[in-house]
């Protein structure tokens, strides 16, 4: 889906952001700009100058849409200067995801919400984005009574230095982690995959339980999920209806290492969970690099720019 859209990638020499780069170039979009810190300001990616990310850069205006793939407190410095230069900011940080007003958006799920924006579009954790892809479908055939969730994070959440250690450690020092914030009860992992997952499902009293660790893996994130539904899924009924489901695949047994490099979320193990009425378990793999982050934003700017065409 090619444009004579003017985008911007801020972070673009991250994890995230590099992906972001590759993905614009594959689907035709020519018009890019990449911004990154002062460290990375001046480094060439694909023919293009990296420029610094400032306030003034960003507020001197020449971009339709900026895609950021930065932290928090540089999305929160940052983004109001892009959306004064006259920029739609989709931002991956959860500097905004739960902010009320402001579109947290997965496009197969709720992509109409994408165009409510006031200047800026939410793209969710890289857990949540899998997790409601795979839920919708069930969620519209059976209603949602309960979710539980386990998930298996790739160090490439974590960024790119992050990456760097894994590969530089031994093997015997591979172990889980959980290297979130801790709140005495909860990662903040743990409560973003909640409340995020309620908002997009637009189900603010959805019970969620989530459990989540950091894997020796470099990309792919994986979920163990159960569910209870209002009305009774069959596993065969919930089978089908995931094989129809936009940006879904169906794999008997789904993983990170399959996962990398695609763009759809795996999903499988699609069985009863006997332990609770209409309960079904199934298990979710998703490159977090891809759908599970760049992808996802991207399709949330190519719905942008597609109101923009239409508009126009």
């Amino acid at each position: 889906m090619g444009s004579a859209s003017r985008i911007g990638v801020v972070g673009a020499t991250g994890a995230v952001g590099a992906v972001a780069v590759e993905l614009l170039r594959a689907r035709g979009h020519e018009d890019v700009r990449l911004f990154a810190s002062s460290r990375s300001a001046g480094r060439k990616i694909g023919g293009r100058v990296v420029e610094e990310a400032t306030p003034e850069t960003l507020e001197a205006g020449g971009l339709d849409v900026a895609l950021f793939s930065v932290g928090m407190s540089a999305s929160l410095d940052l983004a109001p200067h892009a959306v004064r230069g006259g920029a739609v900011v989709v931002d991956k940080s959860a500097a905004f995801r739960l902010e009320p007003g402001i579109p947290l958006v997965v496009p197969e799920v709720n992509g109409e919400r994408a165009l409510e924006h006031d200047g800026i579009v939410a793209n969710p954790n890289c857990c949540t984005i899998p997790l409601t892809t795979v839920l919708k479908p069930l969620h519209e055939a059976a209603g949602l009574r309960r979710i539980r969730v386990a998930t298996y994070q790739s160090v490439s959440g974590a960024g790119a230095s992050a990456m760097e250690r894994l590969r530089a450690e031994p093997v015997e020092q591979h172990d889980l982690r959980a290297d979130w914030d801790f709140d005495g009860e909860e990662f903040d992992e743990e409560t973003k995959l909640r409340e995020e997952t309620r908002k997009i499902m637009e189900l603010p009293d959805l019970p969620v339980s989530a459990t989540c660790v950091r894997v020796p893996i470099l990309v792919g994130h994986s979920e163990a999920v159960w569910i209870e539904t209002e009305e009774p899924l069959t596993a065969a009924q919930a089978r089908a209806l995931l094989e129809a489901a936009p940006s879904v695949r169906v794999d008997e047994r789904p993983s990170p290492a399959k996962a990398a490099g695609i763009d759809e979320v795996l999903v499988g193990r699609i069985r009863p969970d006997r332990s609770a009425d209409n309960g079904l378990s199934l298990f979710i793999a998703c490159d977090n690099l891809r759908k599970g982050a760049a992808l996802n934003g991207i399709q949330i700017l190519e719905l942008l720019l597609a109101r923009r065409r239409v508009a126009a």
